[in-house]
Formats: C-alpha cells, structure tokens, sequence
C-alpha cells in the first residue's frame, strides 16, 4: 500500500500551494474591501477577474474535471489533495480556478449527458469560465431530500416545455454571469416508476417566465463566491424540447450521478477548513496567555488541538480511499464510502471549527478571522447534498441487507 502521491499530483500541489500563498490568502481581505465599495453585493470584484486570470495563466484551471477533453484529466485521488488546499480558502480558491459549485456539478453532467449542442452552447463557455450557472432541484414546499417529491411540473407542449415551479437556496442563481439554469422537475408525475417520473431541462435565465424573486442567507451569509443562493419562480417558462438533458424520465438517475462527485468535492475542501482552522488555533495558543499562562500550555487547549489532528488523519484516508475507488469501481461501486465521507467529514469538521472559535473567543465570532464563515460553510453541508439523516438510512440499510 502506497500512502505516496504521484509525481504529477505533487507538481501540481507546489503549484498550488505557491498560488495560495502569492496570491488567494492575500486577496481575502482585499475582495472584502473592494465588495464594500460596490453598489450590488453581486456585481464581480476586480480582484477575483484577477486571479482567475493568473490561475488560468499558470494551469490551475478546471483541475475537477477528469475528462481530458474538457478538463486537466485528473483522476479522483490526483484532485483529492488539491481541492483540499483549496478547501484553505473555500469561498475565493474554488471559484478562482474554476472549481467551484454549482458549476462544477453542471459541467460535469453536460459533458455526460449533454448533447453537443448543448456542451457547445454551454459547456464551452462554462469551461471558460465566462459564464455561471445554477442548479435548479430543491424546493421550499417539499422535503427536496427526498428527491422525488419535487412539484416542479415541465410539461410537453408542441415543441416546447413548459416548465412551472418554485425553487430554493438555488446556488449561483444570484451571480451577475449566470446564464443557465439546470432546471429538475417532473415530466411523468404520475408514473408509475416514481424515480422515473423527473428530468432535467436547460433554461436559459433570460426566459420569460423566470424570475429571481429573492436572495437567501446562510447563516446571515451571502454566498457571494458561489454566486449567491435565490428563491427562483419558473411561471410557464417555455424552452425548446432540445433543451432536454438525456431523456425523459433520467433526471433522478442523472440528479445521483452528479451529487456523489460534488459530495466528494464538499469533502476534500472540508479537509482543507479542518487544517486551516488547526493552524489558526496553534498560532492563537500560542500568541495569548490567560490567567498567567499561555493558553498552548492549557490542558482544554492540547486536548482539543491533539483530537483535531487524529481527526483530520482519519477523514483524510477515508476521502484518499473513496477518491480511490470510485476511480477504479466507479460512483455506484464507492456508494458506501461517499455516504460514509459524507456523514463523517462535515460533522467532524463542524466540530472542529466549533473548538477553533471557542478558543479565539469574540474573534471567533467576528469578521476579523475566517472562523464563523468556515462554520457557516461547513455546517451547512449537513443539511447540502442530502442532509445526514438521509446516508445513515441508506447506509444502514445497506448494512443491515448483508444479515438478511
């Protein structure tokens, strides 16, 4: 067993880590004063153009995407280390190199799925990174972790779809450069098959009918890298049927092939906030004394400092395995394992951070340190992708048939 990385994979990971020191870390504070200065929370900051430019420039672009025709072609476990230094800064690194959701997910089951029209028209743009787009599936009035609840009509109409719904915490919705939505809803609802009554259509964000009636919050955040998330209305939103991703009746299939690489995306970066939220903890420990020592020399302290480190270990062979796997069974064949990072990665990483804003006290809290954004980013990932609950039953179940 080799715990190594190849040779390409540490290339690229110097690359990467230089990009961050020279270039992301710096900017975080600068994209904060250069937002204050805008009249839209959306408009673009020139000093994301910029970076994008210099990633682009250096070969830290669409590193995601392991199909060499649109992407670098890494495998899975050649990304994993990489979108975990990203995951350092979550809410510039991605989005900077083009690795960033909702699009990365939209890219990937365009190349899949899409026809070359549709990779044309979109795809293409998409890869270079000149527009945005967004991933239309939940909704306010259903439980959207069960997927096949969703109300969204798209009827067949002569030529055309007709596409009627509501939608929520639709990410990317709110970026001044979204174009696309990727639009889920229900084309046979009363099939018998019911994860084959749904598909997936493209609607263009310009299509009457589409309104973007709200942004929403997390956490009191607005998610400004990943383009924000919205509250869209589809009100008889009309697209030609050519604008029809696969077939009818594959939105649900289409819906799990995308999700169990973005779950795995969520992970590796997660990994990232871990490490970073331990490095800010050390330098706070031992920067600061409190009733006449330092708080490095607190026993609360090294406990919580030592239990993140064998934390951290731990998620990161289980991600590096399931990034293995899926690389060599492929998606269904690493089904367990991507749940099990999934429950595992947030949860933990939440807890984590939890210690690192205990230990800096009010500045824990404040905008002065990454702390309570990076909680904010990782506690919602128990909730995105499908909340816990919704693994532990499955991976329960699955457990459980072996004995049956």
């Amino acid at each position: 067993m080799d715990f190594a990385f190849d040779a390409r994979t540490e290339e690229l990971r110097a690359r990467l880590l230089a990009f961050m020191d020279d270039h992301v870390h710096p900017a975080e504070r600068i994209v904060h004063e250069q937002r204050a200065g805008l009249d839209s929370p959306w408009e673009n900051v020139p000093v994301v153009e910029e970076l994008k430019a210099e990633a682009r420039r250096q070969g830290l672009w669409n590193l995601f995407l392991p199909d060499s025709e649109y992407g670098a072609g890494l495998t899975n476990l050649q990304y994993a280390p990489l979108a975990e230094i990203m995951g350092r800064s979550p809410q510039l690194a991605p989005t900077v190199t083009n690795c960033a959701a909702p699009d990365t997910g939209n890219m990937e089951v365009l190349a899949q799925f899409g026809d070359e029209r549709q990779r044309k028209q979109w795809l293409e743009p998409l890869l270079a990174g000149e527009i945005r787009s967004a991933f239309a599936m939940t909704e306010p009035e259903v439980a959207s972790s069960d997927a096949t609840n969703i109300t969204t009509h798209i009827e067949r109409d002569g030529d055309e779809y007709v596409v009627t719904g509501r939608k929520w915490y639709i990410s990317g919705a709110m970026h001044p450069d979204c174009r696309i939505f990727i639009v889920m809803g229900k084309t046979d609802p009363g099939g018998a098959d019911i994860r084959r009554q749904q598909s997936m259509v493209l609607v263009p964000r310009d299509t009457p009918g589409v309104t973007i009636t709200r942004a929403m919050q997390v956490f009191g955040y607005e998610d400004h890298y990943h383009g924000g998330h919205a509250e869209v209305v589809f009100d008889h939103a009309r697209v030609p049927v050519s604008n029809l991703i696969g077939e009818e009746g594959g939105g649900f299939a289409i819906a799990q092939a995308r999700l169990g690489p973005g779950r795995i995306h969520h992970c590796m970066r997660l990994i990232g906030m871990a490490e970073r939220a331990i490095e800010l903890m050390c330098r706070r420990a031992v920067s600061r004394d409190a009733f006449g020592t330092s708080l490095a020399q607190q026993g609360v302290v090294q406990n919580w400092i030592a239990d993140a480190r064998v934390a951290v270990e731990q998620l990161r062979l289980l991600v590096l395995k399931t990034a293995w796997m899926m690389d060599t069974v492929g998606n269904k064949g690493a089904h367990t394992e991507i749940q099990a990072i999934k429950i595992a990665t947030p949860r933990t990483v939440v807890g984590i951070l939890d210690r690192a804003i205990q230990l800096y006290g009010a500045g824990g809290v404040s905008q002065d340190f990454p702390l309570a954004e990076l909680y904010a980013g990782a506690r919602t990932l128990m909730i995105a992708d499908g909340p816990d609950e919704v693994h532990q039953r499955s991976l329960a179940r699955r457990e459980l048939k072996k004995y049956r």
